[in-house]
């Protein structure tokens, strides 16, 4: 028998049948013991249904379990995987609506270099209570397991436990893999300079002509990334293109191109999430003199974020996934995946193995697994990009200690890193740049700071501190007025005397 493997919050099944199906796929992971626990019953009975019918279709040999029981579940893990939102999407929904209805536009929870909509942080008591218990289970019941937090706020999530226990934790997110979008605008200039074509209205609608360009012209072993930042706060410090300085490359796109790129994104973009290279992105480089990379981009200050219509100028006509139209959407998109899945799931007439075929999710949990459980060293892993298969970094979020000299040793960074046997290992090295660690850094670190001490310690002066220094704030009686509404929703009972 292979690793145990437990995914706590399993219900969330269009995120647990993505990383379920790269499982499925790796041969040597095939022999694992999973694990899906979640308190709801009807979503446990469908990730449940879809695993085990994978598992009898393909003939895999390996036992599936599902239970309610979180202890039962996480004794003698190797693995635990968490994507659980206890109260779900509404409940920060109704927090979002009462903040404003005091005049915090998109929510007390949404501040400078965090206005990214589910990233919980400041009103996510229950939140971080359940990642406590959850880590207080591991520290019982499986001390040497890894702990994958893939539930937002990953950079103070990771931190929490990190500080807080002696589990072995790492902060899971895709954002990092953004940087693809400056291959592309590599690919956008030289076909422009050594072929003369313009294949911009291609790459900004993101049809197949630009990657067939991409591919062409460019190997990607010439191509050098290094990002270094916190989760959702990471910036592109090196980019090179065949052992020279690749920016000048993104400074002609921005002189000669990015008007012509924007319109045609404007026009034709069909996704709220489609900010790599959007106006923002270029003004966030102007301003600090680095590329925000992959969910960096919905941060900022509120330059970008005052109303819907400043969101829309920056972020194009949705205004970004975090204004109230791209919230909207997806919450849409999150329940019809839902009914999908569940559709398939439990019609009978049709193998899943058809209905839903096996395809690599892109993410990097299943090659962490299989680096640590195996001992099977790596640094990057396979993803898809350019209608092929290309090696990627690895990036994760671990305690900083030592890896970004001019952080703090305990604060959880997002660096690229070398997976074994025993453990996972830092790569990149060396400090953030200064403008970006006085004006984006400092400011992201000191939020964190905040709302780990009021979801730990407490007490209604902490939710004070936060809103006092808040450019919303108007008043004294905004402040009580909204800290009121929050805490006397029905479901906010606990939370009201956690900040008593």
């Amino acid at each position: 028998m292979g690793p145990k493997i437990v995914f706590i919050g399993a219900g969330s099944a269009r995120w647990t049948s993505r990383i379920l199906a790269d499982i499925f796929l790796n041969e040597d992971l095939r022999d694992s013991e999973i694990w899906l626990m979640d308190i709801d019953d009807y979503r446990l009975n469908l990730i449940s249904t879809l695993a085990r019918r994978y598992v009898k279709e393909l003939k895999i040999p390996m036992e599936v379990h599902a239970t309610k029981d979180r202890a039962e579940a996480i004794k003698g893990a190797d693995f635990v995987i968490s994507t659980a939102l206890p109260k779900g999407y509404m409940y920060y929904e109704k927090m979002r609506d009462a903040s404003e209805e005091h005049g915090y536009y998109r929510g007390i929870n949404s501040v400078e270099w965090n206005y990214v909509g589910d990233y919980h942080t400041i009103w996510g008591y229950y939140l971080f209570k359940l990642y406590m218990e959850i880590a207080r289970d591991i520290e019982d019941f499986a001390p040497d397991a890894w702990f994958f937090i893939v539930s937002n706020p990953v950079l103070e999530l990771t931190t929490m436990i990190g500080r807080e226990t002696k589990v072995n934790v790492a902060g899971i997110c895709h954002g990092f893999l953004g940087y693809r979008s400056v291959i592309e605008v590599l690919a956008m200039r030289l076909a422009k300079e050594k072929f003369g074509k313009n294949i911009i209205p291609h790459c900004a609608t993101h049809r197949a002509e630009c990657y067939d360009e991409l591919r062409r012209i460019i190997n990607l072993e010439d191509v050098e990334v290094e990002m270094k930042g916190l989760n959702h706060v990471i910036w592109l410090t090196k980019f090179e293109y065949k052992g020279e300085d690749a920016y000048k490359y993104l400074d002609n796109w921005i002189k000669e191109d990015a008007e012509e790129y924007w319109s045609v994104w404007r026009e034709h973009t069909m996704s709220p999430w489609d900010l790599d290279l959007c106006p923002a992105a270029i003004d966030m480089y102007k301003t600090y003199g680095y590329l925000p990379i992959g969910d960096s981009v919905r941060g900022g200050t509120w330059k970008y974020h005052w109303d819907l219509r400043t969101k829309q100028y920056w972020y194009g006509p949705y205004g970004g996934p975090d204004s109230e139209i791209g919230c909207a959407i997806r919450i849409l998109q999150v329940r019809r995946r839902i009914e999908e899945i569940a559709r398939m799931a439990f019609d009978r007439s049709r193998p899943i193995s058809q209905s839903m075929p096996l395809k690599p999710s892109g993410e990097v949990i299943v090659t962490l697994m299989d680096s640590l459980y195996n001992g099977k060293p790596a640094d990057s892993y396979e993803i898809s990009f350019l209608s092929g298969q290309v090696r990627a970094p690895i990036y994760v979020n671990i305690l900083n200690n030592g890896t970004i000299s001019n952080l703090p040793d305990d604060i959880a960074v997002e660096t690229h890193v070398r997976v074994d046997s025993s453990g996972i290992h830092p790569i990149s090295r060396g400090t953030i740049p200064d403008k970006l660690y006085k004006y984006v850094m400092l400011p992201r670190i000191t939020r964190a700071e905040w709302a780990l001490e009021a979801n730990l310690r407490g007490g209604r002066d902490t939710l004070f501190q936060w809103l006092i220094v808040d450019v919303r704030t108007r008043n004294m009686k905004q402040i009580d007025d909204v800290i009121n509404a929050i805490l006397e929703l029905p479901e906010n009972k606990e939370m009201a005397k956690h900040f008593s």
